[in-house]
């Protein structure tokens, strides 16, 4: 009789186990952006960079291209530009923004600086990078995304030094 008990303890354990992997794998697969995404090359989408600084931020920041044409669902990565044109260590943030705002939910950002501050010791520069997907099933009415960001100085909001965040 023990020994029965302890059997259905170890598959009532088996079970609970693979219920929850099964859950896990099911709630990631919502969560998670979709990898393999079919490119529509019937169609083609130009996105434009713009980079703005906020009045308190004394940096040099630029997209280094200006816009590029791609086809829903290709991966592309570009590049922006920033230089602490400072004396001091400084830390950056920048925030995106996509317009027009129909077109938000289908601009996917798998990699991007914006995700992280952005240090820079005086008179040091980078290039910060940005991977994105345009999702094949943005409405057809729109042909034009513009992707914006606006840097701002959040030096003084940590209290942990340039040296210590990079």
């Amino acid at each position: 009789m023990a020994k029965q008990v302890d059997q259905r303890k170890i598959i009532a354990k088996f079970v609970a186990v693979v219920v929850s992997i099964l859950m896990i794998s099911l709630c990631y697969s919502y969560l998670l952006p979709r990898t393999e995404v079919e490119i529509d090359t019937t169609r083609e989408v130009e996105v434009q960079f713009v980079a703005t600084n906020n009045a308190t931020m004394p940096w040099e920041f630029y997209p280094v291209e200006h816009k590029v044409v791609v086809h829903p669902g290709e991966q592309k990565e570009i590049v922006f530009y920033a230089k602490n044109l400072t004396g001091m260590d400084m830390v950056g943030q920048a925030i995106p923004n996509v317009l027009p705002n129909n077109a938000a939910d289908y601009f996917l950002k798998t990699e991007c600086f914006c995700f992280n501050n952005q240090p820079l010791t005086a008179g040091d520069d980078a290039e910060l990078a940005v991977v994105f997907i345009i999702d094949p099933d943005l409405p057809a009415s729109v042909n034009t995304v513009t992707l914006s960001y606006t840097i701002f100085d959040i030096t003084d909001r940590g209290s942990m030094q340039v040296s210590q965040l990079k």
